[in-house]
């Protein structure tokens, strides 16, 4: 943990200091060594938080750019559950920062414990991530919504344990810096929207800031169901398109093919002499 109660106040770990874990009250104590980062540890080696991970440097830098009230915050539901959300900003939005790989059962759990939520993931755990995905672009498809992509076969190019979640997946393809990549893409957002459209997923990329300013002015940092919609009416109409021009060109079809046949018809009729 970032944060102890120390004499009532949030206190991040210091040599010396002792506190109490916000979450079950029972002592923790400051680890300020010099392999990890400084954090509170539970003096009793338990974890309160079933669903509390160690924190890594990628973790604690992504906190870092919320208000020092809006992380580490607890959560309850109407049965007494509580759980430590990553960050949870003034207007309700909780964010989960999540390194290590994630059971599906446990993602589901914690999205229907959460409700208004996002996950940011960090897509440098495994080597083969980014070069599956950044290889998977070339068939993305552009919408004329900004920054909108519908995304064929996505079992292809994403993680399978995210595949099925029911809130916005942002995977952070940069890491904390150290994968020096060209590309300009790894350093954008890209965000996998619960749902699909007809067989496609629905990607959009943002930037870090764009990112950011979202999450603290806003409930939502996209509005899914009308992005979702919006790239559903889209392809109808490019369906309905293609119908139409399929229809065309059976027309045009059926036009050559009777001009064809009069022609061999009027070549089969004896001459008059």
């Amino acid at each position: 943990m970032q944060f102890a109660l120390v004499v009532g106040q949030k206190h991040e770990a210091s040599p010396g200091l002792a506190g109490h874990c916000p979450g079950c009250g029972q002592p923790v104590v400051a680890k300020c060594g010099d392999q990890r980062m400084w954090h509170w540890a539970h003096l009793r080696k338990r974890k309160c938080d079933r669903w509390w991970e160690s924190e890594t440097p990628w973790h604690r830098a992504w906190k870092e750019n919320f208000a020092r009230e809006w992380r580490e915050v607890i959560n309850c539901d109407q049965n007494g559950e509580r759980h430590i959300a990553d960050v949870r900003t003034a207007l309700g939005l909780v964010l989960e920062f999540q390194h290590s790989r994630l059971d599906p059962q446990e993602r589901a759990a914690r999205e229907a414990f959460y409700g208004n939520m996002v996950w940011v993931v960090d897509g440098t755990r495994l080597k083969r991530d980014w070069p599956r995905f950044y290889k998977g672009t070339t068939a993305f498809r552009q919408t004329a919504l900004d920054v909108t992509h519908r995304v064929p076969c996505p079992e292809e190019r994403f993680p399978y344990e995210w595949l099925a979640s029911s809130v916005p997946v942002f995977f952070d393809f940069a890491g904390d810096g150290s994968a020096d990549e060209p590309e300009p893409a790894r350093q954008l957002l890209w965000c996998l929207l619960p749902g699909r459209v007809d067989r496609y997923a629905v990607m959009i990329a943002v930037s870090r800031q764009m990112f950011l300013e979202g999450a603290m002015r806003r409930p939502q940092i996209i509005d899914v169901t009308e992005r979702l919609n919006a790239v559903a009416l889209e392809l109808q109409l490019e369906l309905q398109q293609q119908r139409d021009k399929e229809r065309e060109e059976a027309r045009r079809h059926a036009q050559w093919r009777s001009y064809r046949n009069q022609q061999i018809l009027q070549s089969h009729k004896p001459r008059r002499r």
